[in-house]
Order: structure tokens, then sequence, then C-alpha cells
């Protein structure tokens, strides 16, 4: 004899996912500093990276050595356990660290992450609110940088946190 289960359906929701295509943007990131592009960036000169429309991300500040992003999660964003899957929170501070980075590096001069640990401190769900994700330098030397990130709920909380060892090429 088997059973045979099946889940409450529940509603059926969709999100309509846009961007811009990023070739242009690329390009023009070629010929600028990474500070220089990413305030392009929150001016509107340049799209966000398509990363962002996906997983509902803005860069909201950019400095020298620190970027702030929020990030605004919806269902879509769900793990089977009903809170937001730990891979977006990683993206969302991988994000912060490696955009932290890019703000200290001259025109023509590029990074990838090498490594990232994330510390998942509190469940993320739709009540958390809109997120804010900081990330810092923590030194940027010539062919490596290490960066932190950190990120709270619309309360304040601490949510999760990152380091992240970044090549420099």
């Amino acid at each position: 004899m088997t059973a045979t289960h099946r889940a409450d359906a529940g509603t059926t929701q969709s999100r309509l996912v846009t961007w811009q295509d990023p070739t242009p943007a690329l390009h023009a990131a070629r010929s600028m500093s990474g500070l220089a592009y990413w305030r392009a960036v929150i001016d509107g000169h340049f799209p966000p990276p398509p990363i962002a429309e996906l997983l509902r991300m803005q860069l909201v500040e950019a400095e020298d050595g620190r970027v702030t992003f929020t990030c605004t999660p919806d269902g879509s964003m769900y793990n089977p356990l009903g809170v937001v899957h730990g891979g977006a929170m990683c993206t969302l501070l991988d994000t912060a660290t490696g955009c932290a980075l890019h703000t200290t590096l001259p025109e023509g001069v590029s990074y990838t992450s090498v490594e990232i640990k994330v510390s998942y401190l509190k469940a993320v769900t739709l009540e958390s609110g809109t997120l804010t994700a900081v990330g810092t330098v923590v030194k940027a030397g010539s062919r490596i940088g290490f960066a932190e990130a950190t990120v709270t709920d619309a309360a304040g909380r601490l949510v999760a946190t990152a380091t992240s060892t970044l090549l420099i090429f």
C-alpha cells in the first residue's frame, strides 16, 4: 500500500524581473575607478548589475572602502523551511564585500572573490523588513584584499556577517 501526500498548493505568486544589458556599463567600468563607477550606478548613469534586480538589492551609498546596500526580501527567496534562503544572504554579503573592495581600486583593476565565510545569526523572513548590508574593506593589498560585511534587519538587529578574501587583478 502506498500513501500519496499532496501539500496544500496555496496561492500561486509571480514576480517579473527586468534588467538592462550590463555590457555597456562593463566597458565603461574599465575606464573608471571603482568608486567613480559605483557612484555613477547610484546616480543612475549606469544600470545596476542584473543580480541586483534579481535579488532586489539596491546600492544606496558608496565611499572609499565602504558600501551600503538595501535588500527587500520577498517570498520568492524562501527555502522549504519558510525563511529566506541562506544563499540569498550569502550573495548579499558577497556583493557588499566585493563592491567595498572595488571602491578602493583604480581604473582598469578588477577583483573576484576567492573565499567567503558567512555566519547566519538570525532567521530572515518577510517580517524582517528591508535589510541593510554594509561592506567595509579591512585591507586592500596589491594582489589580495580583505573585506567584511554585516546585514541588519529593519529593526537594526544583526542577522548575518561575513568575511571575504578577494583576488585583485
